[in-house]
């Protein structure tokens, strides 16, 4: 199972949906951190897990949300009310609280993904507006039942092999 994972594409509509269509065949969902900038119901998000972020107005979005896809667990975040900035500790709390194994978030626009106490964190970068790295990013993660893969692509999905990692989640 793999689920792509973007975040802040800031007013991007092309790009975002161009990035979902080209995995469309092999991807079970595709989740947005927030900062999309979007309504709700534009048709390049309506489709996706996708939560608000502080550049984002629609009400209509929510703060997190907490999916399943397959045996995992997954709690979905902008980061900008968990304090991702300066730690993973808040959002590492709500993740426990949620009983998520992967926290998805954005806000930093820097890409990486780590494991800590059991709690696998994603951050998939920027779409427009990367930090650390100049790749505009998203990253995809592969799941089975003891094992993540996390990849991480540019906006014309050429990987970014410094970046990938694979992780136990037994």
């Amino acid at each position: 199972m793999k689920v792509l994972i973007m975040s802040d594409s800031h007013g991007w509509t092309e790009e975002v949906a161009k990035v979902a269509d080209r995995h469309k065949d092999e991807i079970s969902a595709v989740i947005h951190c927030g900062d999309s900038e979007l309504q709700a119901d534009d048709p390049a998000v309506c489709s996706m897990w996708i939560v608000g972020g502080n550049c984002d107005f629609d009400a209509r979005l929510p703060e997190e949300l907490v999916k399943e896809a397959g045996p995992h667990r997954f709690l979905i975040v902008h980061g900008h009310l968990h304090s991702v900035k300066s730690s993973l500790m808040t959002l590492k709390d709500k993740a426990r609280e949620a009983g998520a194994q992967i926290a998805c978030f954005g806000h930093t626009h820097i890409a990486g993904s780590e494991m800590t106490d059991n709690i696998l964190f994603i951050n998939p970068g920027s779409l427009r507006l990367p930090r650390v790295r100049p790749e505009r990013s998203y990253a995809i993660i592969q799941l089975d039942q003891q094992r993540a893969d996390v990849n991480f692509y540019d906006l014309e999905g050429n990987p970014i092999k410094e970046l990938e990692k694979s992780y136990s989640l037994a």
